[in-house]
């Protein structure tokens, strides 16, 4: 559905050029759901407005549903959705007229404009709102009337660009319930850049990390913690054994990290679960008595930790 190879886009400044992006290949499935993370100035939205035809690239090229995105332009448009940052709705208008307009503006006849509209008022639970206009509505009801107008046209590609934030979470929850049962319904992939690392978490098939405006990693998100994150194991001990436990915490199949305290001992490996057992029966036979003993997963944040040297969040407050 996305097949993109060495895109580059590059700004003139008065300090001269700017290399946003660098050299962007990826290829996404027809189906999946793939989430796109990256900290602020990482390139992040330059490559999605490359890849959905807003911004011409300075080298590279693209194929995104079918079509190039140099030389078809429209047919990419004519085949993608695409949900912005901000609202894409009129404050003043009614919520179906939006829909009616997006539909004439994407050339559908009036009578299947109509049809498609009512379907999707019904379909994202807007039903009785149909007369209201966009300033009488709540942030989650205008987030779920953009994913509406993204998809008047039942495209086969969906750009979601930070499509939940600033709601609260009872209305984050709600709009990808909906999202996630039209993908079900359509078999629509779906591509997310998203500053809320449990929807990449829970939702992507595969999750692509950008920084200083380079793919740096791309893996499921499970794959993604074991290898670049990995569980940690953290033992409390009773006694003053720190040194015999962290020799063998060392040993460890998969040990990447061991740090010792006073009174404990942690080490990082690939599947904490089923080395904790183990570690415990080898602590007890040279004698370190346990006092307690836990393993904690990874989360995406520990992954773009161990990529950037920064968690996402500090990435996100810091100046590109």
């Amino acid at each position: 559905m996305i097949h993109a190879r060495d895109l580059a886009r590059s700004f003139k400044t008065k300090a001269g050029p700017v290399e946003a992006v660098k050299g962007l290949s990826l290829d996404v499935a027809e189906g999946e759901l793939v989430a796109f993370l990256g900290p602020n100035g990482a390139g992040k939205s330059t490559s999605v407005r490359m890849l959905t035809t807003l911004l011409p690239p300075s080298s590279g090229s693209a194929m995104v549903a079918g079509c190039d995105i140099a030389r078809d332009p429209a047919g990419v448009r004519k085949r993608i959705g695409y949900v912005g940052q901000g609202s894409g709705a009129g404050q003043y208008y009614k919520l179906r007229d939006e829909l009616l307009t997006q539909g004439a503006a994407m050339r559908m006849h009036p009578a299947d404009a109509k049809r498609r509209a009512d379907a999707l008022i019904d379909m994202l639970e807007l039903t009785g709102m149909e007369d209201r206009i966009g300033t009488t509505l709540s942030g989650g009801q205008k987030r779920r009337l953009d994913v509406a107008l993204g998809l008047m046209h039942s495209p086969t590609l969906l750009f979601l660009d930070e499509p939940s934030t600033g709601l609260d979470p009872h209305s984050r929850a709600n709009l990808w319930e909906h999202v996630l049962k039209l993908r079900r319904e359509t078999g629509m992939t779906i591509f997310l850049t998203t500053h809320y690392l449990e929807e990449a978490d829970t939702m992507a098939e595969r999750v692509m990390v950008m920084d200083n405006g380079q793919l740096i990693a791309d893996d499921t998100p499970a794959r993604l913690k074991a290898n670049l994150a990995g569980d940690r194991i953290t033992i409390g001990l009773a006694n003053s054994d720190a040194a015999k436990a962290a020799e063998l915490a060392q040993n460890l199949p998969q040990a990447r990290e061991v740090a010792v305290g006073d009174s404990r001992v942690e080490v990082t490996v690939g599947e904490g679960e089923a080395l904790l057992p183990e570690f415990i029966r080898r602590l007890h036979e040279v004698g370190v008595d346990i006092a307690s003993a836990n393993v904690r997963r990874p989360t995406l944040d520990d992954v773009f930790l161990g990529l950037t040297g920064r968690t996402l969040r500090e990435a996100q407050g810091s100046v590109a």
